[in-house]
């Protein structure tokens, strides 16, 4: 087979390459790029640090792996797989902790069931660069999508990267405090590689645990592996008629968290980051800047003024937060998609410490979660309020809104007035009365997302609703 066979669908990025099983997502496919990634290595590493390979429960996500780790061994790596599914967080902690040349990780994240992919994570243990993945997609084209032969200097051998992972988490974490608590629990694994992590953590801290969906599904039982939304319906409905403190539950790879409070409320990721700083603060004496992308809620820039606190804004990606965690002291560093990370842990999301870190909060304050939400957003000067809109539009029309709002930024929207335009990522309209817009064209897909936050509901209506029919007028500019 031709060396630049399929080379055209393969898009590799901070997130790796995405596809659909069985399409583009293909064996030949799978050794063209880890043949790409090898060749990089190469230049970054020598042979005396050990490849990590990983993976999520998707189906065929094991073999897959099987597949590279072949490649690897066949161009001389020494390879360690896991022994069974894992979290993208656990296996990039091991990544740094095993001094490892980095690490592939088979997953394609909260992405529907016929999906898989692949992604390299440094031996950084966070997102790779875009120095990095550019290198890497200049390596496919030349990539042979055939096995490499044997090199009797490779190896290929099995690891459990859970006990060092969890060795860690339990330095960041007040396990006597929670177990003290007695809280009651309940989890919704969603069929995600937090099975066997966070409950076991939950367990070894105490709680009086129930948990849903902890078996491995390559379907993610008909839905999709996010913890938001209608994925949660099962959660909430346990938390409300068990009476539990909390509910938890992590999306497929477990980077991303998801939270229920004991009135069945899903939080908001931009809610969990306010909490969570304050507790890291107030709880735990810890300090640091706050870091958070573009499309993050403002009250955390209330917070970090009220507290003293440096905020650095960055464009969307937990690539541009990691990047930023790996420079300064970063207390908590978050987007409003769902991921987060703290000081003392690695630069990247894991869904399982934020998960933690919730029960731990409501264990040192020893009040209801919906209590602290309530004083963590006072304390910021809130509510604010929030929303995004995914409109789906077509090529030409998604290019005459971005260049619209680029060249004639409007001077108010909904009678507010516009203070300051951004640029960092997409378009962001700083209103007054702390409200702000953010307009950011998808790079994948035909769509502009986007991003409000206001301080009261009228307004955030108000504001969706004039976006909406100014976008809308755009369309006859684009035909």
């Amino acid at each position: 087979m031709s060396a630049s066979s399929n080379s055209s669908k393969i898009k590799f990025g901070t997130d790796g390459w995405r596809g659909i099983i069985a399409d583009d997502f293909t064996f030949p496919n799978v050794r063209k790029v880890t043949r790409a990634i090898a060749t990089y290595l190469e230049t970054a590493y020598t042979k005396d640090r050990p490849v990590l390979i990983a993976y999520d429960t998707r189906f065929l996500a094991d073999q897959f792996a099987q597949t590279a780790a072949q490649v690897l061994a066949d161009l001389g790596w020494t390879v360690k797989i896991t022994d069974r599914d894992c979290p993208t967080p656990v296996i990039a902690y091991n990544a740094r902790h095993l001094n490892s040349a980095g690490a592939l990780m088979f997953t394609a994240s909260h992405n529907p069931a016929p999906y898989c992919g692949i992604k390299y994570i440094p031996d950084y243990a966070g997102p790779a660069t875009p120095e990095i993945t550019d290198t890497i997609v200049a390596n496919i084209e030349s990539a042979s999508d055939e096995l490499p032969g044997s090199n009797p200097s490779g190896s290929i051998s099995i690891f459990d990267p859970k006990p060092d992972y969890l060795k860690f988490i339990y330095t960041l974490l007040d396990v006597e405090k929670i177990r003290s608590a007695n809280l009651k629990v309940k989890y919704d694994a969603l069929y995600s590689t937090s099975r066997g992590y966070l409950d076991e953590v939950l367990q070894h801290s105490g709680v009086q645990l129930e948990s849903f969906h902890d078996w491995r599904d390559v379907l993610f039982g008909g839905g999709m592996p996010e913890p938001k939304g209608e994925q949660l319906v099962e959660l909430v409905e346990a938390v409300v008629r068990d009476q539990a403190d909390l509910g938890l539950a992590t999306d497929g790879d477990s980077d991303r968290f998801g939270i229920v409070d004991e009135q069945g409320n899903v939080l908001t990721p931009n809610t969990v980051l306010l909490l969570l700083a304050r507790h890291l603060i107030k709880n735990k004496g810890k300090t640091g800047a706050i870091v958070r992308t573009v499309a993050t809620t403002h009250l955390l820039d209330n917070f970090a003024a009220k507290n003293g606190l440096q905020i650095y804004e960055t464009a969307v990606g937990f690539k541009y937060i990691g990047e930023k965690m790996r420079e300064t002291a970063v207390l908590i560093g978050g987007e409003e998609s769902g991921g987060l990370s703290i000081i003392g842990h690695i630069p990247e999301k894991d869904g399982v410490l934020a998960d933690m870190l919730v029960a731990e909060a409501i264990a040192y304050e020893g009040k209801p979660l919906s209590q602290l939400v309530k004083e963590a957003i006072a304390e910021a000067d809130g509510p604010l309020y929030n929303n995004r809109l995914d409109l789906h539009l077509t090529e030409a029309h998604k290019t005459a809104v971005i260049d619209s709002f680029t060249k004639n930024p409007p001077t108010e929207v909904a009678g507010i007035k516009v203070k300051e335009v951004g640029r960092k990522d997409g378009i962001k309209l700083y209103l007054e009365e702390g409200s702000w817009v953010l307009l950011r064209p998808s790079g994948t897909e035909p769509l502009v997302r986007v991003y409000l936050e206001t301080n009261t509901p009228e307004k955030l209506t108000q504001i969706a609703q004039e976006l909406e029919s100014a976008i809308a007028k755009l369309e006859a500019v684009a035909v």
